[in-house]
C-alpha cells in the first residue's frame, strides 16, 4: 500500500472517529498557491484547473479534476471515482455534494495551523457560489482537528522515514565534530554539513541559508540565521541547529559542542551547569508527555526547570510537531501566549513526533539542545540517541 493510501484511508477513520459526514479539499492550480494537504492527498503531482477531493465518514474517494490530470489520478489508484471535466468543475462538485448529502462539509481553513489553512479566502467565496441556493453553502466547517489528527498521528511508513532521518542527522553531526578546527569559521562548518548532505543524497528540512545554524562563542546571532564569518576560539561554545528531509520527511535537532582552551580537559563549571539544567528540562517534559494532556501543560515544566535554576525563560514554545515539515503544525509544546493562539491548549495524541528543544545562554555561547521524539502507549520515545554530554572540541 502506497503512503497516499495509507493516509487517505487514515483521514476516513478520522471522520468517522469526529462524526464529520465530508472532508473536502478545493484548489486551484496548485503551481501557484498549493494546500499542504495536497502532499498526503496526491503527493508531488501539481493541479492545473479548479479540483476538488472528497472524502467521506461513509468511506468515498472521490476526485474531480480536469481531463487532462484524469488519468494520473486513477493510476494513483486511491480514489474510488475520478471525474473528469473540461469546461466547469461548478456542476460536478455542486451535484456530488447534493448527492452525499453531507450535515456538514469540513474545509480547510484554520486560525491555528497554518498547514490547515490552505483554502485561500477566493476559493472559500466560489464554493459559497457554487453552493448557493442549497442548504450545504451554511454548512461550512473548519477542517482543521481533521488535518491536525491526520499530519500528527504518523504512520508506520512515515516513522521510518522520520528515523532515517535522524540517522542521517546524527552520522553528520559525529563527522562534523571530527572536522572542527580552531580558526575555521561558522560558514566553513556549514559548508561541510552541506557537502555531507549531499554525500548523503538528503533535502534541507528548512531553507539551506539557516540550516545549519552554526553559533560559535557568545557574538554569534541565534536563531534562525545563517552560520557567518565569526571564527571559532578556544572557550567557544557552539551550537548548531540543522535538519535533513528524507524521502519527505525531515529532523530537527539542536547540539552543543565546547572548544577546550589550552589546558582544559572539560567544559567550565558554567557551561557544564547550563548543559545539564537543560537536559534536565527535556527529561522532565518528555517524562510528562503522554496521551491527552495539552502541549502547554508540558511547556511549563520545561520553563520552570530553567526558571527555578536562575535563567530567564526562553523566548519560543518548548517544541514543535514534525513531520512533512519540520514546524508540522498541530498541538504545540508552548506557552499561552497570543501569537501561538489555540495551539498549546491541543492535546497529545499516540503517533505524534515532537521536538523538545529548551535553550539558555551562559558567557561563552548559547546551550540548545533539541531532541524528537514520538508519542507511544510507553510516553515520549526519543528517536534516534539524544546528546547526554557535552561534546569537546581539542580533546
Amino acid at each position: 500500500m502506497s503512503l497516499i493510501q495509507e493516509k487517505v484511508n487514515q483521514a476516513i477513520e478520522i471522520l468517522k472517529e469526529q462524526d464529520t459526514d465530508l472532508w473536502l479539499t478545493f484548489v486551484r492550480e496548485t503551481s501557484g498557491v498549493r494546500d499542504p494537504v495536497l502532499d498526503f492527498l496526491i503527493g508531488e503531482n501539481d493541479l492545473t484547473w479548479h479540483s476538488a477531493i472528497l472524502l467521506t465518514r461513509k468511506g468515498e474517494k472521490i476526485f474531480i479534476l480536469g481531463n487532462l490530470e484524469k488519468d494520473t489520478a486513477e493510476r494513483m489508484g486511491v480514489y474510488s471515482e475520478v471525474i473528469g471535466y473540461d469546461k466547469s468543475a461548478k456542476e460536478l462538485l455542486r451535484d456530488t455534494i447534493i448527492r452525499l448529502a453531507p450535515r456538514q462539509i469540513a474545509v480547510n481553513t484554520s486560525r491555528n495551523n497554518v498547514h490547515a489553512d490552505g483554502l485561500t479566502h477566493s476559493m472559500y467565496e466560489e464554493l459559497r457560489d457554487y453552493l448557493a441556493g442549497t442548504p450545504y453553502a451554511d454548512r461550512l466547517i473548519s477542517a482543521e482537528p481533521v488535518i491536525n489528527a491526520m499530519r500528527g498521528r504518523k504512520t508506520q511508513t512515515e516513522l521510518a522515514r522520520i528515523q532515517k532521518a535522524v540517522d542521517i542527522t546524527n552520522e553528520i553531526y559525529a563527522k562534523t565534530f571530527a572536522f572542527i578546527k580552531v580558526g575555521m569559521t561558522e560558514i566553513e562548518v556549514a559548508d561541510y554539513m552541506h557537502a555531507l548532505m549531499e554525500e548523503y543524497g538528503v533535502g534541507y528540512a528548512w531553507p539551506r541559508e539557516n540550516n545549519p545554524a552554526v553559533n560559535s562563542g557568545p557574538n554569534s546571532p541565534v536563531g534562525h540565521n545563517g552560520p557567518t564569518d565569526i571564527r571559532i576560539e578556544p572557550g567557544h561554545v557552539i551550537h548548531f541547529d540543522f535538519g535533513v528531509k528524507y524521502e519527505g520527511y525531515c529532523s530537527d535537532i539542536q547540539r552543543v559542542a565546547y572548544v577546550l582552551r589550552e589546558g582544559e580537559t572539560e567544559a567550565p563549571i558554567e557551561v557544564q551547569r547550563g548543559f545539564i539544567t537543560i537536559r534536565t528540562a527535556i527529561e522532565q517534559s518528555r517524562g510528562a508527555m503522554k496521551a491527552g494532556v495539552t502541549g502547554n501543560s508540558i511547556d511549563v515544566i520545561s520553563r520552570e526547570v530553567l526558571t527555578d535554576s536562575g535563567y530567564p525563560e526562553y523566548m519560543y514554545a518548548l517544541g514543535h510537531q514534525l513531520g512533512r515539515v519540520a514546524h508540522d503544525g498541530g498541538a504545540l509544546l508552548g506557552p499561552l501566549w497570543e501569537k501561538y493562539g489555540d495551539s498549546p491548549n491541543q492535546t497529545l495524541e499516540i503517533g505524534q513526533v515532537y521536538t523538545i528543544e529548551p535553550g539558555l545562554a551562559v558567557s561563552q555561547g548559547y546551550i540548545g539542545l533539541e531532541e524528537d521524539v514520538v508519542l507511544t502507549k510507553e510516553g515520549a520515545l526519543y528517536i534516534g540517541e539524544p546528546q547526554r554530554e557535552i561534546v569537546l572540541i581539542g580533546r
